[in-house]
């Protein structure tokens, strides 16, 4: 049966259905030895030879779902000219050709989703759907109501202002504090540039939750395969999922040493700051919590 290209490429686990239309505007496509640069051509992938960059199709049956603890150092693509390492580097243990959902900066850390399933893929990056992502954020020195009510209402940020964000204080430190942020726009560095907008400069960014799925307990590094139940979810949010596996089903290589201290959790420590009608309330709730260093 004949399929758009862009739909086959993603199937196999190449990239997702978006990426893979410029590979075929690049001419890095052919099929039965034609290159083809028009989207929307189509193609049997039961009868045609499919190539990307050369290297014929191959249908992946069998559809993973990665949740993996990125760590500061890796880049989130297939490949880096500068040969830096990889996320893809901690998935030893996967032999099936995996790819980011959406991307996490080298020195971002946190909850970074894999998958062979371009369909799936595309339906969580696409901005139509407006999938929450939750990032706690240390920025340098004291955090005031007025930036607080900025980032909650919005910033500039290339001419256009950024969708309001659900922002709130979970530690109050005595030289930095900790934020929790949660945006559904996808902006290059949005959280970052959020926060220089306010004059905020951030010292450490972690994404801890994606959609309906948190980060839990996995360690830098380690990795597991989300749920049925979890998979559905986030391609249907009004399904709520099982709760996670509390071990993780695997572990990567071991992330690269760093500099930066590494901390066992986030204190949950809640102040929500909300600005409605130029009104702004403040509450919060603080818990200390053990710092550890990882060697």
């Amino acid at each position: 049966m004949q399929e758009r290209l862009q739909k086959i490429i993603s199937a196999a686990g190449i990239t997702s259905r978006r990426a893979a239309e410029e590979l075929i505007l690049n001419g890095r496509v052919a099929v039965n030895g034609s290159v083809v640069t028009e989207l929307g051509s189509k193609a049997d992938p039961a009868s045609d030879r499919i190539t990307v960059d050369g290297t014929p199709l191959v249908i992946t049956a069998q559809k993973l779902y990665i949740l993996l603890n990125k760590p500061v150092g890796y880049m989130t693509t297939l490949d880096d000219p500068e040969g830096r390492a990889l996320v893809t580097d901690l998935l030893q243990e996967i032999k099936e050709r995996v790819y980011p959902v959406g991307r996490l900066d080298y020195n971002t850390e946190g909850l970074l989703l894999l998958t062979n399933d371009g369909d799936w893929a595309n339906r969580l990056m696409h901005p139509r759907h407006e999938i929450e992502k939750e990032y706690h954020v240390r920025v340098r020195g004291k955090v005031h109501n007025s930036q607080l009510a900025q980032l909650t209402n919005g910033v500039e940020l290339d001419g256009r202002k950024t969708a309001p964000a659900t922002v709130r204080l979970i530690k109050d430190g005595e030289q930095n504090d900790w934020l929790s942020i949660t945006i559904h726009e996808g902006r290059n560095r949005q959280i970052r540039r959020m926060c220089e907008a306010v004059s905020l400069l951030v010292v450490r960014l972690r994404r801890v939750r994606y959609g309906t799925v948190a980060l839990g307990a996995l360690k830098p590094g380690e990795f597991r395969h989300l749920s049925q139940s979890e998979v559905n979810a986030l391609r249907d949010p009004s399904q709520t999922p099982a709760a996670a596996p509390r071990k993780s089903s695997g572990q990567g290589r071991t992330p690269q040493k760093r500099s930066h201290t590494e901390r066992a959790n986030i204190p949950e420590k809640i102040a929500t700051t909300q600005t409605q009608a130029g009104t702004k309330m403040k509450t919060g709730l603080s818990q200390r919590h053990k710092v550890t260093k990882k060697v």
